[in-house]
């Protein structure tokens, strides 16, 4: 008897997890950390930040520098395809810039010394204040609260960077793809990024990673134990065109500027709203300066998807029930409907879950009921079953999370309908 296809990928990403949550504990066991050699430097694993189906995130430090960085991990199995999936989150880090979206520094795809197929590791800055789920969890420890003031700085910091996908203007003609799940790409799919180049070395400036245009706002620079100086990884001043990503992948380069060598005149942009689909406590992180850091664009797609057959809706909620955690997941994702359009509701929805998270220490659907008593949690979500619990927030607050709990997406505010409501209740706090 054959297994459904998604019952097997669950078992294969059980299998790696097993496999690396092994290699990272006897790491422990034997007092001594594994070692990973990427693009000619040598990094040290010192333990575990997080996990997920067939991705680790490690805390790596370089051997050369002593600088530290989260070290993500994505195993790649079954060859191009998975490979090609995993650069569309590279592809997302860059595509995406504002001051409240993670930056990455740098990427590499290897081969599985063990012959398990690829790995693609992503070095990411270090928030050593973890996330805004870690802070959920030590408020409920320690049976303290955020301040109302303070949630929703943290809930608009993550609005603004939702913003900055919601309305990423593509140029007209441009011919870049959105980030298919697995299961939506084509047989045709090009070949997977060569291996990078070992990244540049600097001695003025003691640099490690090429460095994405952006905002060049504070809090992207990370100073590891026994760096020395405090020289940041990143500079602000280099321009983005002499900027290598991967050397041999036209694909990637052409994304990365996008309109270059296109058919759009310079200026001549178009409306592709892109939305996260997995947003959660657990994918903000929280910078030193306190600000929210939106992660984690592995589930990132372009927003406004058309549905007009059975296939497509399956397909759809295949891609849901794989990618966006359940308890932060919009009902039309749950069912997904023929005739509909998907869009960037979806996310606006899961931003509602996550202030209900910021203020009750859970999402509005993991309550008794669900997760103690065998009731279903896409029930409750489907049905937009929640209740406020009794507390000291203000009735402003209260509208908010129910404006964007609504089982229709188009009685959901979109992202800039919902900062300005944001803006009226924290001005009403003052």
């Amino acid at each position: 008897m054959s297994l459904p296809p998604q019952l097997l990928h669950t078992l294969e990403g059980i299998k790696y997890q097993v496999k690396d949550a092994f290699w990272a504990l006897s790491s422990c066991i034997c007092q001594q950390s594994a070692k990973v050699k990427i693009n000619g430097r040598t990094f040290k694993i010192i333990r575990v930040l997080g996990e997920g189906g067939f991705s680790f995130v490690y805390l790596a430090q370089d051997e050369h520098s002593g600088r530290q960085f989260a070290l993500k991990k994505i195993r790649c199995p079954s060859g191009q395809e998975d490979v090609r999936q995993a650069m569309r989150e590279v592809e997302a880090y860059r595509r995406f810039k504002h001051p409240n979206i993670i930056r990455i520094l740098d990427s590499a795809v290897v081969q599985d010394p063990n012959g398990d197929g690829q790995i693609v590791y992503l070095f990411l800055p270090l928030y050593k204040r973890g996330n805004l789920q870690d802070a959920i969890n030590a408020n409920s420890i320690n049976n303290t609260h955020l301040s109302e003031t303070e949630m929703l700085r943290y809930f608009k910091g993550t609005c603004e960077a939702i913003r900055a996908m919601h309305d990423y203007r593509a140029p007209i003609g441009s011919k870049s793809e959105p980030f298919p799940s697995r299961a939506n790409q084509s047989s045709s799919a090009r070949h997977a990024p060569s291996l990078p180049n070992s990244p540049r070395h600097s001695e003025d400036e003691d640099e490690m990673f090429p460095h994405p245009e952006g905002d060049g706002d504070g809090g992207y620079s990370y100073h590891g134990p026994g760096s020395g100086a405090n020289v940041p990884l990143m500079t602000r001043d280099r321009p983005e065109e002499h900027e290598t990503i991967f050397d041999g992948d036209e694909e990637l380069n052409r994304i990365q500027h996008e309109g270059a060598n296109g058919n759009a005149q310079p200026g001549q942009t178009e409306l592709v709203p892109y939305a996260h689909r997995d947003l959660k406590p657990g994918n903000i992180m929280i910078s030193d300066e306190g600000q929210p850091i939106l992660m984690d664009f592995g589930s990132a797609m372009k927003a406004r998807i058309k549905i007009e057959n059975r296939n497509q809706a399956l397909l759809q909620q295949d891609i849901a029930a794989e990618q966006s955690t359940m308890a932060y997941r919009a009902p039309e994702l749950f069912d997904v409907k023929t005739g509909i359009t998907l869009d960037e509701k979806v996310d606006i929805w899961s931003l509602g879950c996550t202030l209900y998270a910021l203020a009750y220490s859970h999402s509005p659907f993991e309550n008794m009921q669900t997760t103690e008593q065998g009731g279903s949690i896409a029930m409750a979500v489907m049905g937009a079953q929640y209740k406020h619990p009794p507390s000291a927030y203000s009735q402003g607050l209260r509208d908010l999370i129910d404006s964007m709990l609504k089982v229709k997406p188009q009685e959901r505010p979109d992202i800039h309908e919902l900062i300005r409501k944001t803006d009226q209740v924290l001005a009403s706090l003052r």
